[in-house]
């Protein structure tokens, strides 16, 4: 059985809590030990799911704990991992955005085996291919069960992923957009939302065959001279694909930018 610490019972936390679980209970391959960090969710999962529970503070999370999940909000990881004692037989998993692991292990005095890793919300539905670096048997094996596991050769490619992730909002946004300009036709708000709905979650459905690239899939869903090809054209042009790539260039610098401060001065 591996024993497993999750310290930031957070949206993350939470959907790997759900995925790990099967029934009234969690895998029996597993113990889930849960800070009081988001002490509502965690109670709730201890609740809801035999072999999930609640410690008294992070200390015992790590103490009771073989792999211990940091998923805290990342201004926030001083205060939360402060005095923490990790020994070296231990291994933690880094799920903060930003934090690299040369950081963590200052932060935390340890030689335990550090990964960083990017689970995803739909981890809860063992449907989250989760980027990791470096590769870990344990930690790789881990998210495996949670829908599939990504590993990295190097932290610089640890951060596209990471940057990647950050466009999710605004997928959810655009949704909404579509939804509001159809309401300013007329449409009743329920029935835009239930349609374009049911739109996207056919595009979703479709992104599930691996056997066509995007760029084929886009293809597929136009003709020529058709609308579809028409707002492609006209709304998603050079120009506004350039603005997007020019925004995910400066968060990616932004991901990079603390790992350059800890650099020692020469």
């Amino acid at each position: 059985m591996k024993r497993i610490g999750i310290i930031g019972v957070g949206e993350i936390g939470r959907a790997i809590v759900l995925g790990l679980c099967d029934g009234g209970g969690v895998s029996p391959s597993y113990e889930v030990f849960l800070s009081p960090r988001g002490a509502r969710t965690a109670a709730e999962l201890s609740a809801r799911f035999d072999g999930v529970r609640v410690c008294a503070d992070n200390q015992e999370v790590v103490d009771r704990s073989e792999v211990v999940i940091i998923a805290v909000p990342g201004p926030r990881r001083h205060e939360a991992l402060a005095g923490l004692a990790v020994d070296g037989a231990k291994t933690v998993v880094n799920v903060m955005a930003g934090v690299s692991n040369d950081e963590m292990r200052r932060i935390l005095a340890t030689d335990a085996a550090l990964v960083r890793a990017i689970p995803l919300p739909t981890a809860r539905e063992r449907r989250s291919v989760t980027v990791t670096f470096p590769s870990h048997p344990v930690v790789d094996a881990l998210f495996e069960q949670l829908g599939g596991v990504q590993p990295v050769a190097d932290e610089a490619a640890f951060d596209v992923y990471s940057a990647l992730t950050g466009t999710l909002t605004t997928h959810y946004w655009y949704l909404a957009t579509l939804t509001s300009w159809a309401v300013d036709q007329g449409i009743a708000a329920g029935d835009a939302e239930r349609y374009v709905r049911s739109l996207f979650q056919g595009v979703g459905r479709s992104l599930g065959d691996e056997t066509r690239s995007l760029s084929r899939l886009a293809a597929e869903h136009e003709s020529p001279q058709g609308n579809n090809e028409r707002i492609r054209t006209t709304w998603f042009d050079p120009a506004n694909a350039e603005a997007l790539g020019k925004a995910l260039d400066g968060l990616l610098a932004d991901l990079k930018q603390p790992r350059a401060e800890e650099r020692p001065l020469a």
